[in-house]
């Protein structure tokens, strides 16, 4: 995520934090290269300008030529304006009236709206404790209604599908329908996934014009492919002119190497940016916070997210037993494999390595990140190899153990040496202090992992 522009403007701060004294000229200087880093990013032209000159203004005063540490001042500035185009602060939806609350989906085909629109259900059951009711409501693409009810499934909400009632019916009528079931069967919020087209034309605002008005939704979202770069700001204005948007909801952009498109929408288009899809999996989601992902584009790390990852995949209960486990004299490998699988949980070491201040080179790495979870695939193989008995009481272990649990889980004695050094290792870190908030323990980074 980022890597173009990350890269480029963490080598234009490490010639910053170099200089003893900032100048007119050497300003210019840095200035003219976070214009090239920006235009790589594909960042519109109208926010590049508003930006840098923004910047220019703060760092030319005293604010930065009299600090006695001018680099690090002027990296602040360039994070503060980041933090301004981006849109400052958070914004929630806007859930009030009475249920059920429309939230209407929109976007062009490809996008990833019915994915996103799974991902927002799910969201709003775990993370509002809502009741969504997902609706199909596009009757051109028949397999959108098939993968919106599998999806529904995974997630654990309601599912409504209208391709055959469309095809009778008035919009109105079935959005009737579907108003009264979901009254019925005490849904308060109706998410409808709308039909797309692969551009932006006079035939699709009008029917998203109908649905809009017979839906009366309190959100009009978005969802915009984030590696579209500054072409999204058109097309937000475009949707925006013919349908109305009250948020935006940037997809795909774990793929997204450059930023054009999260640093040009806000600014440009003047419409806020709610939530982030950042991989395919319905958990890959995320509120957005525009303080977060300057962060995040400038190499700075994104602790909170991190700590709100693993709180999405380790539950409370979970980590109440092992506080337990603890407290009674230790974890066992069982709980070591439990790591390894709430780690695959949380998505690639990649993407949970650049969260982490000062570790975005070695996500960066390809060729360690696979040596990485290779190594946890093993150790994986390894434990299920295992009697229980030898799980829950490793020192057991000898010598033909270790040949048995090898052969059996297809790896050497050695690996399985390694395994019970990274598991000793682990139980040494983890020491138990009560009154310690559950929430807030790092498990998944304690497994002693040389990576």
């Amino acid at each position: 995520m980022f890597e173009g522009i990350n890269d480029r403007l963490s080598q234009v701060f490490r010639k910053l934090k170099g200089w003893g004294k900032l100048s007119e000229s050497n300003i210019e200087e840095t200035l003219r290269e976070i214009r090239l880093a920006f235009l790589e990013a594909d960042v519109h032209y109208q926010v590049v300008n508003d930006f840098l000159s923004q910047v220019k203004s703060r760092a030319l005063g005293q604010e930065v030529i009299g600090s006695l540490t001018p680099g690090q001042q002027f990296i602040k500035i360039v994070r503060e304006e980041m933090i301004r185009i981006l849109g400052e602060k958070s914004q929630d939806l806007d859930l009030s009236g009475s249920p059920p609350v429309g939230i209407m989906l929109i976007g062009l085909q490809g996008s990833g709206k019915t994915t996103t629109a799974a991902k927002l259900a799910g969201f709003l059951k775990k993370s509002r404790g809502r009741n969504p009711l997902l609706v199909a409501f596009d009757s051109r693409r028949p397999a959108a209604e098939e993968q919106l009810e599998i999806l529904a499934g995974r997630v654990g909400v309601g599912f409504y599908r209208t391709r055959e009632e469309l095809a009778s019916n008035r919009v109105e009528q079935v959005i009737a329908g579907i108003r009264e079931q979901a009254q019925t069967r005490g849904y308060d919020v109706i998410i409808l996934d709308t039909a797309g087209r692969l551009h932006v034309d006079t035939e699709l605002m009008s029917e998203l014009a109908v649905v809009r008005d017979a839906l009366k939704p309190r959100e009009t979202l978005l969802v915009v492919d984030a590696m579209v770069g500054q072409d999204s700001v058109r097309m937000v204005q475009n949707f925006s002119a013919g349908v109305g948007v009250s948020g935006i909801i940037l997809s795909k952009l774990d793929g997204d190497a450059r930023g054009g498109a999260a640093l040009s929408i806000r600014a440009a288009a003047g419409i806020p940016i709610k939530f982030l899809g950042v991989g395919e999996k319905e958990e890959d989601w995320e509120v957005f916070y525009p303080e977060r992902l300057a962060d995040r584009i400038l190499g700075m790390g994104d602790l909170v997210s991190l700590i709100e990852k693993a709180e999405s995949v380790w539950e409370e209960k979970e980590v109440e037993k092992v506080q337990k486990k603890l407290a009674a004299g230790g974890l066992d490998l069982e709980d070591f494999l439990e790591q390894f699988r709430m780690l695959k949980r949380m998505g690639s070491f990649e993407s949970v390595l650049a969260l982490v201040p000062g570790m975005k080179k070695f996500a960066s790495q390809p060729e360690e990140m696979q040596r990485a979870e290779q190594e946890i695939s093993r150790f994986e193989a390894v434990i299920n190899s295992m009697t229980r008995t030898e799980r829950r009481t490793p020192g057991l272990i000898n010598g033909s153990r270790r040949r048995r649990i090898a052969a059996g889980s297809g790896t050497t004695p050695a690996d399985v040496n390694r395994l019970l050094k990274r598991f000793q290792e682990m139980r040494k870190l983890m020491k138990f202090k009560p009154g310690r908030k559950p929430g807030r323990m790092a498990f998944p980074f304690q497994t002693g992992l040389n990576i």
